[in-house]
């Protein structure tokens, strides 16, 4: 047995202690969104996230001090408590670096990774393609990964293959931030993303059938040999949707459920993915499987004033729900250095088909087993960490309704949340709350439909604000406050509003520190 120094030891769990109580004291430190636990998450993607044995997996991309970029790996049966687990992949010979990815379950319960591996060197002059990794290590829930050594998808530059078309043509596909895998028939198939296809050779100069977001769809019989098919979807040339400017990175591809509590799986699919200049995204439409294409019939987005919502990520339930975490940029510049930690995701979001074809989004049922000493007024109430669900009635002549948080009792500082009804549209205006972004007014399209109630469910977690309305529409942003004292909950109304439902909860930590 190797012997231990015990003086370094000691100091070893001192320093932990402090850290611990350090991170502990600090005022914006969530307690029931999911950070991670230590080192610099940004960028700090979800990713790979499955469901398998019993146990929710979800992996955190984080840059390790000592050596770069990993993914640490933590499982839960509940979606609120995490166990961590040993990091599932880190920098070796075969790779210097993991950048996004997806996961699969196969039938025999072998656990697939597929990850962007960055090479030893330059991270933009390198060539860098797709890996995969696996795991039969079910007894211990997956802790045990091991890299398969030949790429699935290699690179000829930096995330992007260049290959002679059948013309002879030169033909540029992606070859970075894989989907998560699925099997159809005696195919496997991933997309890989676009990104450094775009900058490399589309933009201004550029040809345009290398502008804008899409993904390359490739395919396997074993895993280990993959071969280009075609590009998995056609953007509007119009550019109603997105622009030209935009990609299409961390892509998830799975099937939507009818409800957001499960059950039986819809004929449309969802398209989640990332525009790095615009934030989290989102098609739905069908996947024509005799041609391996997914055909576009609405767009939407999680994010609208900048890319604050990030790198979404998503797994099938055993329930049949579809859920999705989201990284929350800290919106401070470099907030690990400064403050020792960084690195928050979103709640656990459901996602459904709503009869209209739209998409319903709603906190995860799970959440509610956090709730605690239930309150039904606002009247006196402080709080940072509490979920306030209001079920308001706005007349015809309101002009907005909502809550007022986070704000001073003098009202130097404030949050606001509220329906605007002239614009139609829910909003968080973070004008009075302080950051390096400070004065962000975030706005997402929403309409109540005619004699419907305004139902807002808000989750303040210390520097998180997370809006759910009506199950159709959410709204994610990360708040500082300079005082003490910026605490204060209460109604902020511009007309007639009756309230017709309160509901306030405190919440129960989840984190560990």
């Amino acid at each position: 047995m190797e012997q231990i120094d015990k003086q370094a030891l000691q100091t070893d769990l001192e320093h932990s202690r402090r850290l611990r109580e350090y991170l502990m004291a600090d005022r914006d430190r969530p307690t029931y969104h999911f950070i991670c636990p230590e080192d610099d998450g940004n960028p700090g993607d979800p990713n790979a996230a499955f469901y398998a044995n019993g146990r929710y997996h979800l992996m955190f991309l984080y840059h390790c001090c000592s050596d770069g970029f990993r993914y640490g790996h933590m499982s839960s049966a509940d979606l609120l408590h995490w166990t961590r687990h040993p990091d599932a992949l880190i920098p070796d010979e075969l790779d210097g670096g993991i950048f996004s990815g997806g996961a699969f379950v196969d039938a025999d319960g072998t656990a697939y990774i597929s990850y962007w591996a960055l090479k030893k060197g330059d991270f933009d002059d390198v060539n860098s393609g797709i890996r995969l990794a696996y795991s039969r290590d079910i007894a211990n829930h997956y802790t045990a990964w091991t890299k398969m050594t030949a790429e699935a998808v290699p690179a000829t530059e930096n995330g992007c293959r260049t290959v002679r078309a059948a013309d002879g043509t030169e033909l540029h596909l992606a070859a970075a931030d894989p989907s998560n895998i699925w099997r159809k028939g005696e195919y496997y198939y991933l997309q890989a993303g676009n990104l450094p296809v775009l900058q490399r050779y589309g933009g201004e100069k550029g040809e345009p059938r290398y502008r804008g977001d899409f993904t390359d769809l490739y395919r396997s019989r074993d895993l280990v040999h993959w071969e280009y098919v075609h590009r998995f979807y056609q953007r509007r040339a119009d550019n109603s949707w997105t622009a030209e400017t935009e990609d299409d990175m961390c892509p998830s591809f799975l099937p939507l459920p009818r409800s957001t509590a499960g059950g039986e799986a819809s004929d449309r699919y969802l398209q989640l993915f990332i525009a790095h200049n615009r934030g989290a995204q989102y098609y739905i439409g069908r996947y024509d499987a005799g041609d391996d294409r997914f055909l576009p019939e609405r767009h939407g987005r999680m994010s609208w004033q900048d890319n604050s919502f990030f790198a979404p990520e998503a797994l099938m339930a055993p329930d049949g729900r579809q859920l999705m975490w989201a990284w929350l940029k800290d919106n401070r510049r470099e907030e690990a250095r400064r403050f020792g930690w960084s690195g928050v995701f979103s709640l656990p979001r459901s996602l459904a088909l709503a009869e209209d074809g739209s998409l319903l989004i709603a906190p995860a049922q799970e959440l509610r087993r956090l709730r605690a000493n239930r309150r039904d007024s606002l009247t006196g109430l402080r709080s940072r960490t509490c979920e306030i669900r209001a079920v308001l009635e706005p007349a015809e002549n309101a002009r907005m309704a909502g809550l007022r948080v986070l704000a001073t009792p003098d009202g130097r500082e404030e949050t606001l949340v509220y329906y605007d009804a002239r614009t139609q549209e829910l909003v968080v205006d973070g004008t009075k709350s302080y950051g390096d972004r400070p004065g962000i007014v975030e706005r997402a399209p929403f309409a109540l439909h005619s004699g419907e109630p305004l139902e807002l469910d808000v989750f303040l977690d210390r520097s998180v604000v997370e809006v759910f309305a009506n199950g159709r529409q959410a709204v994610c942003r990360r708040v500082y406050t300079a005082s003490q004292e910026a605490d204060t909950v209460s109604f902020c109304m511009g007309g007639d509003v009756r309230v017709r439902e309160l509901d306030v909860w405190d919440m129960i930590p989840t984190n560990p520190y």
